[in-house]
């Protein structure tokens, strides 16, 4: 029987917490928390349920770090698939058992929110669509990827692939070396289309990433140095002493 782990990162999520974790549980009995150090009371709540798992960080690591734990967790408790979705409420529970059915045939089932319209789908904010339309492309590019949506965090995982990746980024560039690493390590990867939906088109990511053109340039970074951290060592080559015709002094 296949064991399935479903993770939610949170920070500061005490308004919807509560009704997304009860929707969660309708399609999954074993949940991770990942509590990423929140300071407005949803600690307190996960503290009241009996009926989840919580890893708390004591500070704040980032949505990438929270991640990174519960890839830990799911390979040090030896499940077989991994299903990560936000806590907010953007992401559909009832989706579960698709990601799960197909990580019977894939490494990563990736969420895409532009891969199909449904109706009721919401009109992404301009910039971050921007955003993530240029990086996408950059990745379909230099990994000859077919993706349609780099950063949705609606994914399944086979345990045994995430044991293969060494995933370092803790901050919302995270899927980016995830990618990297993936095709690298010869992964199979295919998209799920999910329901396009933004519930807060304020989020911050964080101090000078806030700013759209900062944040585009920290995200080429983590690519190329995703890509560098991946790239076989230069050969170095051997000293052969004086060539010939040359005269030694």
């Amino acid at each position: 029987m296949t064991r399935v782990l479903i993770a939610l990162p949170v920070y500061n999520e005490v308004g919807p917490i509560q009704r997304v974790l009860d929707q969660v549980l309708q399609f999954a009995s074993e949940i991770l928390v990942v509590d990423d150090g929140s300071t407005d009371g949803t600690t307190q709540l996960l503290a009241q349920r009996r009926d989840i798992r919580v890893l708390t960080h004591a500070k704040n690591q980032g949505y990438g770090g929270a991640l990174i734990s519960a890839f830990h967790y799911a390979i040090e408790h030896q499940y077989d698939v991994l299903v990560t979705l936000d806590s907010d409420g953007q992401h559909q529970p009832s989706l579960i058992p698709k990601f799960v059915a197909a990580c019977e045939t894939a490494d990563i089932v990736s969420g895409s929110r532009y891969k199909q319209h449904f109706p009721g789908d919401s009109i992404p904010p301009p910039e971050r669509r921007k955003i993530n339309g240029l990086v996408t492309a950059e990745l379909n590019r230099r990994l000859e990827l077919n993706l349609t949506d780099a950063f949705c965090g609606f994914k399944s995982y086979r345990v045994e692939g995430l044991k293969k990746l060494r995933i370092h980024e803790r901050g919302y560039a995270m899927p980016l070396e995830l990618w990297v690493q993936a095709v690298h390590a010869g992964l199979k990867i295919v998209e799920l289309p999910v329901p396009l939906v933004y519930l807060d088109e304020t989020r911050s990511f964080g101090g000078v990433l806030d700013d759209a053109r900062t944040r585009l340039e920290y995200y080429h970074l983590i690519i190329d140095r995703s890509f560098a951290a991946v790239a076989p060592p230069a050969l170095e080559m051997p000293d052969l002493g004086p060539c010939l015709g040359e005269s030694v002094a």
